[in-house]
């Protein structure tokens, strides 16, 4: 229910900025604006006023587009500060973010001495203005006489340093009950270089707000570096894992002859086979690893300059890898692209046969040290540091000598290995193999099973207007 009513505020809001665009532009332009914005094509013109020919468009515009159009609006139109904030309020509330309690908020503005930040004032009028609707907008449509929110934290705030506290200035911006994302991205703004381009006063503001978000579960991670600068993200940190992955060795043909090149740096190779092992070594961003751009790095590292090709190719690589007698791993791969087919760049990329462990000894040679499920099905890496696995059981996690023994044992180890990544901060989903067995079956189940992890409905195809 609240999903569908996001959808619906986000509608609402798309319809509001549509009913004021078609005013300024001619009905030659709407074909344009329509393109930009990603919107299917409106209408002729014949018989249809403006008004009627965009509202056509965006009622045959389906739900799960309507993210892209909000984001084309943000990226391409002149917005108030006040129509911006609404729009992004309700599309950053789709979206993972972490809950901070208002008294969470309130205690760390207590504390909080902006000098550093106020050493680079126009960096931080900057942010706010990025952020929080300052009042530029309206000026000249009310008494002349009166000042606002910008002037007046120029003058308390800039000018005039301790007549505001970091408290009442949060105040004035509203940042006390705003919405969580929106006072996430403001704590990630202030952590930022180019709000506060001194690591050392970066390093004292993100230790001063963990000491506030750390009790609730959250914190200002690093990230990497950008133009030297240390870069940081809010993550919750009673969720996901707070590392971030690396080497991911997938749609493995046989066990990798893997080796250091770099110890210290954990640079890895493989030895023998290569061509028997996919390893994607490219960073992981917090939006977790999309199917796009997997297959940017596969068209990149293997030279297909057709971008269709290039998909068709790694399709078949990743299918060629599971399993030739488990329909139900094959199953589950097919469905997952035929769901998305319509959308698959924007949906995570789901790696099949992915190393979680690795030994370079066997079982036997280890004996009872030996780690378990060293390879799982399937590998999804989601926003907010998730990482996902998916597994289909066949009789042989249960059973020994070809099924017919139960085996209580392997069941057990199957289940202790499951402990393991779940500590580790992995989601183990099981699927028994029966259930996948058939296609025609399997698609309900599985289309109603990624509609709740990724918390979005397939698309529809385009219908023809």
């Amino acid at each position: 229910m609240a999903d569908e009513t996001g959808l619906a505020r986000l509608r609402s809001l798309i319809d509001d900025f549509l009913t004021s665009a078609y005013q300024q532009h001619r009905h030659q332009d709407l074909h344009g604006l329509c393109e930009q914005l990603h919107l299917p094509e409106p209408p002729p013109q014949e018989g249809h006023s403006k008004h009627q020919r965009l509202t056509a468009s965006l009622q045959a515009c389906n739900d799960n587009r309507l993210e892209a159009v909000a984001e084309a609006i943000l990226g391409s139109q002149p917005l108030a500060a006040w129509e911006r904030n609404r729009l992004q309020d309700v599309l950053w509330l789709r979206r993972p973010h972490v809950r901070i309690p208002g008294r969470v908020r309130r205690e760390l503005a207590k504390e909080l001495d902006l000098s550093d930040h106020l050493e680079y004032a126009d960096r931080f009028m900057a942010l706010l203005s990025r952020v929080w609707d300052l009042g530029d907008d309206l000026r000249g449509s009310w008494d002349l006489s009166a000042s606002t929110l910008r002037e007046e934290i120029e003058r308390h705030v800039i000018r005039f340093r301790n007549d505001w506290s970091a408290e009442y200035l949060f105040e004035q911006l509203h940042a006390f009950e705003a919405p969580d994302p929106r006072f996430g991205r403001f704590l990630e703004g202030l952590a930022s270089a180019a709000a506060l381009p001194d690591e050392r006063a970066q390093r004292h503001f993100v230790n001063l707000a963990n000491k506030h978000l750390q009790p609730m579960g959250a914190q200002l991670r690093l990230e990497g570096e950008e133009d030297g600068y240390p870069v940081f993200q809010l993550v919750q940190t009673g969720q996901g894992t707070s590392r971030r992955p690396r080497n991911l060795i997938f749609a493995t043909l046989g066990k990798p002859d893997i080796r250091f090149t770099s110890a210290l740096d954990n640079d890895i190779e493989i030895a023998e086979r290569s061509d028997q092992v996919l390893v994607y070594d490219r960073p992981v961003g917090k939006n977790g690893l999309l199917w796009a751009e997997l297959l940017t790095w596969w068209q990149e590292t293997r030279n297909f300059p057709d971008p269709k090709e290039a998909g068709r190719s790694l399709y078949d690589r990743m299918y060629a890898s599971l399993p030739p007698k488990s329909d139900g791993q094959q199953n589950l791969f097919w469905l997952y692209h035929n769901i998305h087919r319509e959308d698959l760049g924007a949906v995570p990329a789901l790696l099949p046969e992915i190393w979680v462990h690795w030994d370079p000894k066997t079982v036997r040679e280890r004996g009872a040290l030996a780690l378990q499920n060293l390879r799982m099905d399937f590998l999804m890496l989601l926003p907010g540091s998730r990482r996902v696995v998916l597994e289909v059981d066949g009789v042989q996690h249960y059973t020994r000598e070809q099924g017919s023994i139960p085996d209580s044992g392997r069941y057990a180890a199957t289940m202790a290995g499951d402990r393991d990544l779940k500590f580790r901060g992995y989601e183990v989903f099981r699927f028994g193999h029966d259930e996948l067995r058939d296609r025609d079956k399997a698609k309900p189940v599985l289309a109603a099973f990624f509609e709740t992890l990724l918390g979005r409905a397939p698309r529809a195809p385009e219908q023809a207007n």
